[in-house]
């Protein structure tokens, strides 16, 4: 069955009412846009502090952590390494810690406690990075969308204007407005991306620490020594 001429009409109708309503949204130009990218901005440096802050509280001094901790547990002194697990600052030190808390339990029951432990930790070294991230993908196309948007303004105002010499000056200014709102995406994104690899590249970090430990704490518990007396060494902290 062929469409009725008023059907026809009514749905030329309400494609043109859509169409208006596009318009009349691309219209109101990229200012908007840069707002969001300023909260955004602000968002993403803010973010990039407490993350500096946390990983700078939870930095453990590895190396030396490692050395001391091996050579205690070389000796059996379990609550030797216990101690110094407690004074030592940092995720890694944390791990250690609830560890030998458990290691009068079993080495399945200790390994099973250092990997949630490990996720655990990794959780809050991972917190708020996804924000950085999603800065960083998003924020150069969030501003090209302010540009185009001023864009399409600026041609509306030179078709308004008529084709002289101030309709130019119009559309050329309104370009170089609307250039704002990409160079803004990209002020945004790039200290994001920055932010976000560096400490993607800490977490990666900690995860090789702590898979060191646990393969110290692992490979003393199967080597069969005996940690006389059978006490807990230390205890984790409610």
């Amino acid at each position: 069955m062929e469409p009725t001429a008023a059907a026809t009409q009514g749905l030329s109708s309400q494609g043109a009412t859509i169409a208006e309503a596009l318009k009349g949204f691309t219209l109101i130009g990229g200012d908007w846009v840069l707002w969001i990218l300023i909260f955004a901005s602000i968002l993403s440096v803010t973010v990039m502090i407490e993350r500096l802050i946390y990983f700078i509280r939870n930095r453990t001094p590895v190396e030396r952590f490692i050395e001391a901790f091996t050579e205690r547990l070389g000796r059996a002194d379990i609550n030797g390494a216990g101690a110094l697990a407690d004074m030592t600052k940092g995720a890694e030190a944390r791990i250690a810690k609830v560890a030998l808390a458990h290691f009068d339990d079993g080495e399945q029951v200790v390994e099973q406690i250092m990997a949630s432990r490990k996720v655990a930790e990794r959780l809050r070294f991972e917190k708020y990075l996804m924000i950085l991230g999603t800065m960083g993908n998003n924020a150069p196309f969030f501003g090209l969308f302010g540009t185009v948007l001023g864009i399409i303004k600026a041609f509306h105002d030179l078709g308004q204007a008529g084709s002289n010499q101030a309709g130019a000056t119009t559309v050329m200014t309104g370009i170089s407005e609307a250039l704002v709102a990409t160079a803004m995406g990209l002020l945004v994104a790039i200290p994001a991306v920055i932010a976000y690899n560096y400490f993607t590249k800490k977490v990666k970090e900690f995860a090789a620490n702590a898979e060191t430990i646990e393969r110290i704490i692992l490979a003393y518990l199967k080597t069969g020594a005996k940690v006389e007396p059978r006490v807990r060494a230390v205890r984790e902290n409610a």
